[in-house]
């Protein structure tokens, strides 16, 4: 029997592991499934969700012995610094590349934002600017409040910073500011932000049913025709932000650069740049980043004992941006005299475009006529320029 377990070494270094590391490698072997199940039923985002949970459950299984007794995967070393032990891992671990030379240096984030700016039409924030601007840094009340909270629980300013940018709901974001302030944790507090996006999915709807009546939930946002604004306007805008953005906040430049990238490209009417973009680019970085995050869900590196602060942390910054965005909604319905509906404050969550499909998808179900889908994305746009504002702020005060 012992021999036949020495081909199959997944079973032997399950039996060999500790009751807890065991149990850990089953529960996230059977996590890794649900989240596949839950992303093939879209219940979660299915393009982050089937490659991680497919991810999580082959590096939990796929455990073997190196150097004989030593416990290990063929995936990812997240820690290693050593340059000779890192140049022997590319040669051996098949996402040690993708880890290495994408990820740990944030460039994956820059591409996915990239990707984003392609896919955003700026006309929405520029049509209403102040209203747009507002709601989002109402909804940035879990960014803010959530900071004070993690340091009185025990975390690190730095880590205090990283795990409050969850409530931006901008994983890209998160996972920028974590490398940058948070090495040592930046895999659990990145993998925590990405299975908390799925939130904006499940739990909003309930946060605005909670907090907004059905009557309320009805209302039509009046307003008078706006003239068309032009590729050219668009364009200025784009470049206008970029310049100012990264000359305020640099250490988040990368960002800003490839956002307004994506933005200036799109509107430029660079139809090739666009389709490698939008398309390529795109979801060849959503790919691998979904399938790397699940990689690094080892037991061992989930088990850390901050974990389970992170999770409440991070569940607590998305509950309270989402209710700072409604109260933002709220602060708009009072001033405008019952002309504005209060639901489209929870878009300014930047979780393009999920937060917007959520408000307009929730008040069609009261009102089918009713169309806020316009004000919504220019909330959610001006969304991800606050976070990415916070995430500046943060980096170039704690780092």
């Amino acid at each position: 029997m012992e021999h036949i377990l020495d081909i199959f070494q997944g079973v032997q270094t399950l039996m060999d592991s500790s009751l807890v590391i065991g149990g850990a490698r089953i529960f996230l072997m059977l996590f890794g499934i649900f989240l596949i199940y839950m992303g093939y039923k879209e219940v979660l985002e299915p393009l982050l969700m089937i490659p991680m949970g497919l991810g999580m459950l082959a590096v939990n299984a796929g455990v073997l012995y190196l150097d004989g007794h030593k416990h290990g995967t063929l995936f990812v070393d997240p820690l290693v610094s050593d340059y000779g032990q890192l140049m022997n891992i590319l040669q051996i671990d098949f996402l040690q590349p993708i880890y290495t030379l994408t990820f740990s240096n944030g460039l994956i984030a820059c591409f996915v934002f990239m990707g984003i700016g392609s896919l955003l039409d700026v006309g929405y924030v520029m049509a209403r600017p102040f209203e747009s601007m507002f709601l989002a840094l109402c909804a940035e009340l879990g960014t803010v409040a959530t900071y004070p909270i993690a340091v009185a629980a025990g975390l690190s300013f730095k880590d205090a910073a990283s795990i409050a940018m969850v409530g931006g709901a901008d994983g890209p974001m998160v996972l920028y500011t974590s490398l940058m302030l948070s090495k040592d944790l930046f895999v659990p507090i990145t993998v925590v932000a990405y299975l908390y996006l799925g939130l904006t999915y499940g739990a909003y709807p309930y946060l605005i049913k909670l907090l907004v009546p059905k009557h309320i939930l009805a209302k039509p946002i009046p307003e008078k025709p706006k003239k068309p604004i032009s590729s050219g306007s668009k364009l200025a805008f784009s470049v206008v932000c970029c310049g100012l953005l990264c000359l305020l906040f640099p250490v988040a430049a990368p960002l800003f650069l490839s956002l307004f990238l994506g933005v200036a490209v799109r509107e430029s009417k660079l139809s090739h740049f666009v389709e490698f973009i939008s398309g390529p680019l795109l979801y060849g970085s959503t790919l691998f980043l979904g399938l790397t995050l699940g990689i690094l869900c080892e037991a061992k590196t989930i088990l850390d004992p901050k974990i389970l602060i992170l999770l409440c942390l991070g569940m607590l910054s998305l509950l309270l941006s989402g209710i700072g965005g409604i109260l933002g909604g709220y602060i708009l319905y009072f001033l405008k005299k019952g002309k504005y509906n209060p639901a489209v404050g929870i878009a300014g969550v930047s979780c393009v475009p999920t937060t917007a499909k959520v408000v307009q998808k929730l008040v069609n179900g009261v009102a089918p006529e009713v169309l806020v889908l316009p004000q919504a994305l220019g909330a959610n746009i001006c969304g991800i320029i606050t976070t990415a504002i916070l995430c500046g702020i943060y980096v170039a005060l704690l780092r």
